[in-house]
């Protein structure tokens, strides 16, 4: 549903002309769909209720109505927030932790559990003397009648 109205707000956009009223707020929203939330962090901007939530909505308001398209305001906020700022980052160098992360901790998660059951699953080592010891103690048992 985001992609469609992002996509909807990216061909209103190209016509050049600044929007109002109701396209307007669809605008926004759309974009405010696609932007995380700085001081949440897992809700975009258009679900939080932060004061700096608010200030970058009236922001992404402010220059759709200024002519700029979807794309541009993203990049802006990019520009000044960094990747963090959209919610799907753009795969490159400097996001690899925020796509992969989560894999690489359910691996890591994944193999200490596989570690630990195998160790409560495992003998214990019997040091070679106990073991002689215990073999010479059962052959005696066998020998007396």
């Amino acid at each position: 549903m985001r992609s469609v109205l992002v996509a909807i707000c990216l061909l209103a956009g190209a016509a050049g002309a600044a929007p109002s009223g109701a396209e307007l707020d669809r605008r926004t929203a759309a974009v405010a769909e696609e932007l995380r939330c700085l001081v949440c962090q897992n809700q975009t901007i258009a679900d939080s209720h932060a004061e700096l939530a608010v200030d970058l909505r009236r922001q992404v308001r402010e220059q759709l109505a200024q002519g700029r398209t979807p794309d541009q305001v993203v990049a802006f906020m990019t520009e000044r927030y960094g990747d963090f700022v959209v919610y799907r980052p753009p795969l490159r160098g400097s996001t690899m932790l925020l796509w992969f992360g989560p894999a690489l901790l359910l691996v890591a998660g994944l193999a200490m559990l596989y570690r630990r059951l195998r160790a409560r699953t495992a003998p214990p080592a019997v040091p070679d003397t106990r073991r002689a010891e215990a073999a010479r103690l059962l052959d005696d048992e066998e020998a007396k009648p």
